[in-house]
């Protein structure tokens, strides 16, 4: 029986737009349910207008905390009373919990990718990735990959309005991290194959090959890959994308994006409740 809502019901829950579509709550109320946590998760369509006002509200109401999508991942930043590394360095915000009216900002969808990688089989500590893209999902992706210890990381992008913010972190990452950050434009292909001749895992984080877009494909064809090169994309719709299917007809090891999404409201979970969100039961419900 699902536990009743009562007068000490922690409140959690998403603030961005859209939100309609989020499978969090579902994710989230389940584990409560399952754990037998007196939490609720719930969806709230706000944008960056009026972001202040309902954090503040949030604060004052003690909610336990939130997630953040977009577009408001940077802003609360700002409105954070305390980030974590990942968040100073990246400038975003995905959860933040209330420490008793302090707001302590995280970003956990550098550590969903990372677990994600892990649970695939992979251990990319040590290793050298390429990573394509510049914006939420690759910067996440790039900090706590270099927080967590890999070697090196070659960042591609086009040089659009991310590029010279990318530079930035690459240049706080080298300064703060042991990993060799690099920073390196597109369109070159050149410089593209060899990053990825000298790499261990190729890392598409851009929005190139989703749906409907699906016959879209980062890298013209299968010759800058290579039979054990583990190849991993963050899209998961669709769940095999031009890149993965190329990978995956050529022998490459890959994963895609789908359980990094589970893993980085797991991590905002566990920083909530003190709890680890019950993921196996998750995955087989929500995630298949």
């Amino acid at each position: 029986m699902e536990k009743e809502i009562t007068g000490t019901t922690g409140l959690t829950g998403l603030l961005g737009r859209p939100v309609a579509h989020s499978i969090s709550p579902l994710m989230h109320n389940e584990s409560f349910h399952l754990l037998g946590l007196d939490y609720r998760y719930l969806c709230f369509d706000v944008g960056t207008k009026e972001l202040e006002t309902v954090v503040e509200g949030l604060r004052a109401m003690g909610a336990r905390g939130w997630n953040l999508t977009m577009p408001n991942k940077n802003l609360m930043c700002e409105l954070a009373d305390e980030l974590s590394p990942a968040s100073e360095i990246s400038g975003a915000v995905n959860t933040v919990v209330n420490d008793h009216g302090k707001l302590i900002g995280y970003t956990t969808d550098g550590i969903g990718y990372m677990r994600s990688a892990k649970e695939a089989g992979f251990d990319l500590i040590g290793k050298t990735m390429t990573l394509l893209g510049a914006g939420g999902a690759a910067t996440a992706i790039l900090v706590q990959a270099a927080l967590d210890g890999l070697k090196e990381i070659r960042v591609f992008n086009i040089k659009d309005k991310f590029y010279e913010r990318l530079e930035e972190i690459a240049e706080k990452l080298n300064q703060r991290t042991s990993c060799k950050v690099s920073v390196h434009p597109l369109p070159d292909d050149d410089a593209l194959r060899c990053s990825i001749s000298s790499s261990d895992i190729l890392t598409n984080a851009t929005g190139v090959g989703m749906a409907p877009n699906i016959d879209a494909c980062i890298i013209s064809d299968a010759s800058f890959l290579r039979p054990d090169l583990i190849v991993s994309d963050v899209i998961y719709n669709p769940r095999e994308t031009k890149l993965i299917k190329m990978a995956r007809k050529l022998g490459c090891p890959t994963f895609n994006g789908l359980y990094m999404l589970l893993y980085q409201g797991a991590a905002s979970f566990e920083l909530w409740t003190g709890e680890k969100m019950p993921v196996d039961i998750i995955k087989e419900k929500y995630f298949k």
